[in-house]
């Protein structure tokens, strides 16, 4: 992918994720309420704890989101590769994506599950672009005029 089309992908990537923050964030604020409001109980659970944990995980799961979104975001205006943490943060997002799409086929439809695999796409297809683009930079720097391929030199030495 050239350097024109990996920002906007990355920009998408980073907008369709805070939407779907936004979206688990309000599911689970309504669900929780419905539990509540409903008085609703599973297995002897307290309805109130039912409501809590809820929110709580929606809360959980949307800041996990909008952190996804903030590294794509950066990574996208700064047009370079988001760093360890955040790499390791959206290779657990396209897996919990991966995850979700394979278990949305049966519990939501097809509709659900192609929504899932175009999240999934986006982060891999980010994650991908901005790798190729760092190890073509370091392999262009290491070749001379010949164009054979120049080792790396040892750091010079230091006196104290």
């Amino acid at each position: 992918m050239g350097p024109v089309a990996r920002r906007p992908v990355a920009w998408v990537a980073a907008i369709v994720l805070l939407v779907e923050a936004v979206g688990i964030v309000f599911l689970n604020w309504f669900l929780g309420l419905v539990v509540d409001r409903q008085d609703m109980s599973l297995a002897g659970l307290d309805p109130r704890a039912m409501s809590v944990g809820a929110w709580v995980a929606g809360g959980v799961f949307g800041i996990y989101l909008l952190l996804c979104a903030f590294f794509l975001a950066r990574a996208a205006s700064t047009d370079r590769a988001p760093g360890g943490f955040g790499r390791i943060l959206l290779i657990s997002a396209a897996v919990v994506h991966g995850l979700l799409g394979a278990f949305s086929i049966g519990l939501v439809g097809w509709l659900a599950f192609v929504a899932m695999m175009v999240v999934l796409a986006l982060i891999v297809l980010t994650l991908v672009a901005y790798d190729r683009r760092e190890n073509g930079a370091q392999d262009a720097d290491r070749q001379d005029n010949g164009g054979a391929a120049v080792p790396p030199s040892a750091p010079e030495p230091t006196t104290p």
